[in-house]
């Protein structure tokens, strides 16, 4: 490692304090930064979660393995579910669910997600299904799938969710790691109005995970699949004569240190790493998290547009809200289906009140342009987040302008799978926004920016981020693999949770995430985050999104490459290409100017909306390509590679 840090080069200036009438009544109040960090937590515990026996002792901390609210015993499930119709609020909406085809909807009281969990777990107990039982769950995005989760959390059974997208590869390995004995699945689900086959890309996985004896398949689509006998069982047929009364089921008790869920999370090597998360803290933390982040109130009625099968829909799509007794939005389909006016036209329907999605999104959307959000009333909304990866500025502006009518805070929110929670990010109520920066960490939060010897960079120097202290959500470890959890969180800076992100801290102390340090770029010794780039080339009004990395260069140990969509489907020419190249010279100087601009029609994003900037690395070395199994369009790589070939210098 050299004794080189991150280049800081990105400067915004633009500040949006609290809108009064907003911070008024936010959850959030004065003081709120200023609560000792035990007292905070111990009071969330006792106030987000209901305990079956209190907890004793907060937290214990033995570096890097941490334990929290030790001796209390609670289950996810009644925390998320029961307790809420116990309460009197079975009428509740807990999910005004949206099917992709048009006009299939269905909106799920919390006493109908009581019954509907109570049945799903009966039926699990059926196939041998109990506590300590590891289920994998490989699903879109319909009912059944939160169903499921708080079924298996229900039974103290732990699960694993597969993201739809993902081969039979991924989803035998994961399955195969943990140990599963049961997958659920359903025959089918949809997308851009077609069918993905999920039983068929299921049965090749089954192939190669002998552990698995039992399959449940939920019907969706109504297609034909083909059905093992001994294995694979209806979950229709299975559920039809199963109590739906919760005596008939009742909640196991569990430990506030017991598995709740594996999350698996790509790594440097071919094997995933599966990201233990466990119930008490980790409830406690998305539960606390959500409530002031989005300043939730008993009217909310909010939207996480992202999939259950990444941490953020586990967060805050299932355990979160309904740990919180909110009314969500889950929706099946792609926001350009049947028209790119989609999700606005979900948000006027419901009444959205608070919606959460990626950058990604967010500037597919710009690239749309803001007439399709124009048709729709979207005055109900009142708070916009953001979540996935650092935010461009002029994608923040647009999303305040044109989707929040130019009134609405954004809270632009960072954290990871292995965080479980919200870390950093701003508190609607109190913080002046800033269009790109995720400001400040949380209340029991301590976190720094360091140089690679480990010493705090001063204001506005990049470094990389890390984590000093605890926090309740915090990942327990890689499972199975200590040594691993050890080596790639914990080695780099002793005793301090190393990020992997590059971040700079700002005069005011606010936050910068300058993206993972994968992506920096070492451009004639000035290490110079593909982010900060990125944003530059956004900022042009021509611009919808770009995606930006480096290649090697015998003269600069690297030159940047960037690959620029443009807005209406412009078409690129030198003209444009000579612009932006003066732009991002303009913006943050000659040293990141790009040395070649491939303008292409679309980026290549998985199905969750993540650019693969993976992909275009191997396109800017002209090497093979890997894996594109996860793209949503494999053919749009293609595309990029024969763009690059064709504008490539001289």
């Amino acid at each position: 490692m050299t004794d080189i840090n991150i280049d800081a080069l990105l400067s915004e200036g633009r500040t949006y304090p609290p809108p009064p009438e907003f911070a008024a009544g936010a959850n959030a109040g004065p003081g709120f930064y200023d609560r000792d960090p035990d007292e905070f937590w111990t009071e969330q515990g006792r106030e987000r979660v209901s305990w079956f026996t209190p907890f004793e002792t907060l937290r214990e901390w033995n570096p890097p393995y941490a334990k929290w609210y030790l001796g209390g015993t609670l289950n996810a499930c009644y925390n998320c579910v029961d307790r809420h119709v116990e309460a009197g609020n079975g009428d509740r909406i807990a999910f005004h669910w949206e099917g992709e085809p048009v006009g299939d909807r269905r909106d799920i009281s919390y006493a109908d997600l009581q019954r509907e969990v109570v049945r799903f777990a009966s039926t699990l107990k059926q196939l041998g299904v109990r506590k300590g039982t590891a289920v994998a769950i490989y699903m879109g995005m319909v009912p059944e799938l939160p169903v499921a989760m708080l079924a298996c959390a229900r039974l103290g059974a732990p699960h694993t969710v597969v993201f739809g997208g993902f081969s039979a590869d991924s989803l035998s390995g994961r399955m195969n790691d943990m140990g599963c004995e049961v997958l659920i699945t359903q025959d089918e689900s949809w997308r851009r109005g077609r069918p993905v086959p999920l039983k068929q890309t299921a049965d090749q996985a089954l192939a190669a995970a002998p552990g698995v004896r039992s399959c449940l398949v939920v019907r969706r689509t109504g297609g034909e699949v083909s059905m093992v006998d001994g294995r694979d069982v209806w979950y229709h047929e299975a559920s039809a004569d199963v109590p739906d009364d919760p005596a008939s089921c009742p909640c196991e008790v569990m430990d506030a240190e017991d598995l709740l869920f594996l999350m698996y999370t790509s790594g440097t090597t071919a094997r995933p790493k599966g990201i233990v998360h466990t119930t008490g803290g980790y409830l406690v933390g998305v539960s606390t998290t959500h409530h002031y982040i989005f300043d939730i109130k008993p009217d909310t009625v909010y939207w996480c547009a992202a999939d259950i099968g990444w941490i953020t829909g586990h967060s805050y799509i299932v355990y979160g809200p309904l740990c919180n007794g909110t009314t969500s939005v889950l929706y099946e389909g792609t926001p350009d289906f049947p028209d790119r006016d989609r999700w606005w036209d979900i948000v006027a329907r419901y009444g959205v009140t608070v919606l959460y999605t990626a950058p990604t999104a967010i500037r597919t959307h710009m690239k749309w342009g803001p007439e399709y959000a124009q048709r729709h009333d979207l005055s109900s909304l009142r708070l916009l987040g953001s979540v996935g990866e650092p935010i461009n500025p002029e994608a923040w502006i647009w999303y305040r302008k044109y989707i929040g009518g130019d009134r609405t805070p954004v809270v632009d929110t960072w954290w990871q799978t292995e965080t479980g929670m919200v870390l950093i990010s701003p508190l609607p109520g109190l913080t002046t926004l800033k269009p790109g920066s995720a400001t400040r960490p949380l209340p029991g939060i301590d976190a720094a920016v360091l140089d690679e010897r480990g010493n705090e960079v001063p204001p506005g120097a990049g470094g990389y981020l890390v984590l000093r202290t605890p926090w309740p959500a915090m990942l327990r470890g890689i499972f199975g693999d200590p040594e691993r959890y050890e080596q790639t969180y914990w080695s780099k800076y002793p005793g301090r949770y190393f990020v992997g992100d590059g971040a700079r801290v700002d005069e005011d102390g606010d936050f910068w995430l300058l993206g993972r340090i994968d992506d920096v770029m070492n451009v004639s010794g000035h290490r110079i985050s593909t982010i900060e780039v990125e944003s530059a080339l956004v900022d042009h009004p021509s611009v919808a999104e770009a995606a930006v990395c480096g290649r090697s260069d015998a003269q600069t140990g690297q030159a940047i490459v960037a690959y620029v969509t443009l807005k209406g489907g412009e078409e690129g020419s030198p003209t444009r290409l000579a612009e932006l190249r003066e732009h991002v010279a303009g913006k943050i100087g000659k040293l990141a100017m790009p040395a070649n601009i491939v303008f292409t029609p679309e980026l290549p994003k998985t199905r969750s909306g993540k650019i693969m900037r993976r992909l275009l690395r191997d396109v800017a070395e002209n090497r093979s390509l890997g894996d594109t199994t996860t793209l949503a369009d494999p053919a749009v790589v293609e595309e990029i590679r024969s763009r690059a070939t064709a504008e490539a210098p001289e």
